[in-house]
């Protein structure tokens, strides 16, 4: 073998093993909103960015991204199996911070222009959830600071929510209202933590 195609074979498996990618890893203590910003600064200034831009408040973005990726840049939903053991492709297009789905991703693409937006961004991430969070407020009048319904919102979509589909069930009501009691504990932390100002 040339040493052309072996450095070239070298570089494709280098690559391939992840050598492009960033840290997706999740920050080292989660129940602590002031540890994860002083672990992540990067965090803090999209989390203020999105608070700004579109009015959440960085503990209810906090409490979300808890919930749905656990701070986990890369995370996506299980495979699902046929027979116990033939992958059959995974639960849902979730990706991401955000586990954005793929139609709503695209929804997000086009109405805000920003065709290079990766659901691996944080700072994508957080946008992407102001933006389907200030359409919450605007058409089911959730305020900002309820993370409970924008979650269930979140999690059913507009539509859903406003059907109450969310009733039937009682796990995901329970989830939400975990959402935002993780909400409120990340909120009376950041009060006092200079790295999230």
């Amino acid at each position: 073998m040339s040493r052309t195609l072996r450095a070239l074979v070298i570089m494709l498996l280098t690559a391939s093993c992840g050598g492009g990618g960033g840290d997706y890893s999740a920050p080292r203590d989660l129940d602590n909103a002031c540890a994860i910003v002083q672990e992540r600064p990067k965090y803090t200034r999209a989390f203020r960015a999105t608070e700004r831009k579109w009015g959440v408040p960085m503990h209810v973005q906090m409490a979300t991204i808890y919930q749905e990726s656990k701070f986990i840049g890369d995370a996506r939903t299980p495979f699902r199996y046929s027979l116990g053991v033939i992958p059959t492709g995974r639960q849902s297009s979730a990706f991401g911070y955000s586990q954005a789905l793929d139609g709503t991703w695209d929804e997000y693409l086009t109405a805000t222009g920003k065709r290079r937006a990766r659901r691996d961004s944080i700072d994508d991430a957080t946008d992407f959830m102001g933006w389907y969070m200030a359409q919450s407020r605007s058409s089911l009048g959730i305020p900002m600071w309820d993370a409970r319904n924008h979650y269930l919102a979140y999690h059913e979509g507009r539509t859903g929510y406003s059907r109450g589909s969310f009733n039937s069930k009682a796990w995901l009501v329970r989830v939400a209202g975990e959402v935002g009691q993780r909400a409120t504990i990340y909120e009376a932390q950041l009060v006092g933590c200079r790295a999230a100002r």
